[in-house]
């Protein structure tokens, strides 16, 4: 062999030398040693402890499924025990995760690519708790070390980082959050085997290449200081990072009063693309949600409902919900619809439309103020806890429960109602409900709100100034052709009469509550009736019962005809006075006067009468009528007689007010209209 054929095999024979010296360091090799090194490097780059207490190890194996040669290069197999993350120091707790054991494998060629790859990596029995204090600090949120003098301007690293698969035995997470008062333990096992995603959660064609449930998982604990329990199942990590096939979620939550159910699939979820669910969800009052989802509801009387929920996450301007086609039923009333949700800026907005075949009439009080009474116990022993149980007094009949205004411009609002039966009372009936409300900054408005009534209509407008403090509020209300006939239905004399009633009313008032904004309200009240019936039998219908004293000592048990009622009240600082009260009856002319008072509750009201033709009032002193609105009280007025002529005089000062009235008469009523001749004689006096 010639001297340059000897130098070639040394070098030949020394290079094989040197990768079997290596290959048995690596095989042999102690990598326990290398944990110090490891442990402080982690850790200084996450700002937080991190220690592998355990076994650390790496075995070499090949990978018979890679093609030619790259079958022969061996993959390192990493196992390590007992491996333990810490928390950040303002967080007072020892351990964030835990992990008895993790083995994955790393596809060494793929570093050639400046790649790091990692096809799995098999977890034993992790462990994780995830925390937030009360001043909004948490664990979950990494300060990486040097990331606040990173200078953005630098272009992005060259690395990649892949990871396929994620498998592990059981794992437990632990979260507790002082701000929203939680404490819940979830448990997260392996199915065993993956279920189809139709097997369990059915869903349209657009679902049905949705990925397989491979895990199941249990959740307990507290939420909002409400019992919290859970259960449902997920898809495994290959599907986790996929952008093309639905990763799919099934889940069944009570959290107090309130159950949450949903079956569908998360697009692209590593980059939150969106979710398509079917969302059903009941409970005692709709208010509950906002803790669950930001949402600002109005406190109804227990719910559910049943329809799909949208959402598309990477939206110009915020996330995008829609819950589309919803049927349910809030208290004795269904629920139909289709509602959007945009959580922009400055506030969040809902939209939509909502109708109601059947609508019970006392499930909409709650928003005025007003109990429905069907919450449930439980509902108002929470509301006495937080301090919200009824303000209403025991000697009070206006609603004096107040209107959650501060919350009022959490979101905004503009979505328009409609009610096509609506069960009040049997004597009283209401349909075609039609509402558009619109809530802007803390300002609500109902504009309009009407609705059909005793064959007419009732049509009106609703401002509550909700940014002010106090709250200051307008109605404007115009009631037309309400036919005495249904509004009476249980009076069978005066299903022959004609008649009809219109009216006006402008009020405007400051205060959180009904009975405030009643208290201070300013304004104006007009009420004409025509062609009615009134005796001591149609106050019992209606409940009356002063009014069944008064007509009883005016008229006996005899039905006597009403040719005409006609009044315009002025109201000042919550105080109605009469400009004109009147009764034309077929035998007499009844006025009344006096005075209500909205702050106080309390009647006090004089009623003379004056007889035509043949005296068939034998009264010979006024009546009255006094007290509280919850217990009034009706008498003859002790000492003065009635003064003969007294209703003729008031009458002659009323030119004024009869002439406003005549306005709410339409032409179209013609000469049938027996208020017309009355009005106009009225106006007339001199």
């Amino acid at each position: 062999m010639s001297r340059s054929g000897k130098i070639i095999s040394w070098i030949v024979g020394i290079f094989l030398l040197l990768v079997v010296i290596v290959v048995l360091v690596i095989a042999f090799f102690d990598w326990n040693r290398l944990k110090p090194t490891i442990n402080q490097k982690v850790s200084t780059e996450l700002n937080r402890p991190f220690a592998i207490r355990g076994d650390l190890g790496v075995a070499w194996q090949r990978n018979r499924d890679e093609p030619g040669w790259r079958s022969w290069v061996p993959w390192p197999h990493v196992h390590a025990e007992d491996i333990l993350l810490g928390n950040p120091p303002e967080i007072p707790e020892v351990s964030m995760v835990h992990l008895q054991r993790v083995d994955a494998t790393l596809a060494p060629l793929a570093l050639i690519g400046k790649q790091v790859w990692i096809p799995w990596i098999k977890l034993q029995q992790p462990d994780a708790k995830l925390i937030q204090t009360a001043d909004g600090k948490n664990n979950w949120t990494f300060n990486l070390a040097g990331s606040e003098n990173k200078d953005d301007s630098q272009p992005p690293s060259a690395w990649s980082f892949r990871l396929d698969n994620i498998m592990f035995d059981r794992g437990q997470i632990d979260y507790r959050d002082a701000i929203n008062k939680a404490k819940v333990q979830v448990l997260v096992d392996p199915l065993g085997k993956p279920v189809p995603y139709g097997q369990l959660a059915g869903g349209d064609d657009k679902q049905k290449n949705a990925a397989d449930f491979v895990f199941g998982w249990k959740a307990r604990g507290t939420y909002n200081n409400e019992q919290l329990n859970g259960d449902g199942k997920i898809g495994g990590m290959l599907s986790l990072r996929s952008k093309t096939t639905p990763f799919p979620i099934e889940a069944d939550v009570r959290n107090g009063t309130t159950r949450v159910r949903v079956a569908g699939t998360v697009q692209d979820p590593m980059n939150l693309g969106g979710v398509d669910l079917r969302l059903r969800f009941s409970g005692d009052t709709l208010a509950n949600l906002y803790g669950l989802t930001g949402v600002l509801l109005p406190d109804t009387p227990p719910y559910e409902t049943d329809g799909r929920l949208q959402a598309r996450f990477q939206q110009k301007g915020g996330a995008l919900f829609r819950y589309q086609n919803f049927n349910g039923k809030i208290g004795d009333s269904d629920i139909h619809g289709s509602l959007t949700y945009s959580q922009r800026q400055p506030r969040p907005k809902l939209e939509g439309s909502l109708e109601s075949r059947q609508l019970r009439m006392a499930d909409l009080g709650p928003l005025i103020g007003v109990d429905s009474g069907k919450g449930s116990e439980k509902t108002k022993q929470a509301k006495a806890k937080r301090g919200e149980a009824s303000t209403q007094p025991a000697d009070r009949i206006l609603p004096h429960d107040k209107f959650d205004t501060k919350s009022w411009d959490v979101m905004d609002a503009d979505v328009k109602f409609s009610g096509k039966r609506i069960e009040h009372s049997n004597s009283l009936p209401i349909s075609d409900l039609y509402t558009h409300l619109v809530l802007k900054s803390g300002d609500l408005r109902l504009d309009p709100l009407r609705f059909a009534m005793a064959g007419g209509n009732l049509n009106s407008t609703i401002h509550l100034e909700g940014d002010r403090t106090p709250m200051r509020g307008r109605a404007d209300i115009h009631a037309r052709k309400l036919k005495l006939r249904q509004l009476f239905p249980g009076v069978e004399a005066m299903q022959s009469s004609l008649g009809q009633m219109n009216g006006d009313a402008t009020l405007t008032g400051t205060g959180n509550s009904v009975a405030d904004l009643l208290a201070t309200s300013n304004g104006d009240v007009k009420l004409l009736m025509n062609d009615g019936l009134i005796s001591r039998s149609l106050m019992e219908i209606v409940g009356l019962n002063v009014g069944n004293y008064v007509v009883g000592k005016l008229f006996g048990d005899d039905e006597v005809r009403i040719n005409c009622a006609a009044a315009d009240l002025n109201v000042r600082n919550g105080l109605v006075s009469t400009r004109l009260f009147v009764f034309d009856t077929e035998n007499a002319v009844i006025n009344i006067s006096g005075t209500t008072n909205f702050a106080s509750e309390r009647l006090d009201l004089s009623i003379d009468p004056e007889s035509k033709g043949m005296r068939i009032i034998t009264l010979r002193s006024p009546l009255y009528v006094r007290g509280t609105f919850k217990n009034p009280d009706a008498g003859v007025k002790a000492g003065p007689l009635i003064a003969r002529g007294a209703a003729a005089v008031a009458l002659g000062a009323v030119v004024a007010p009869a002439a406003a009235l005549l306005a709410l008469i339409s032409t179209s009523d013609g000469d049938d209209n027996q208020c017309s001749n009355v009005l106009q004689q009225m106006k007339s006096k001199k």
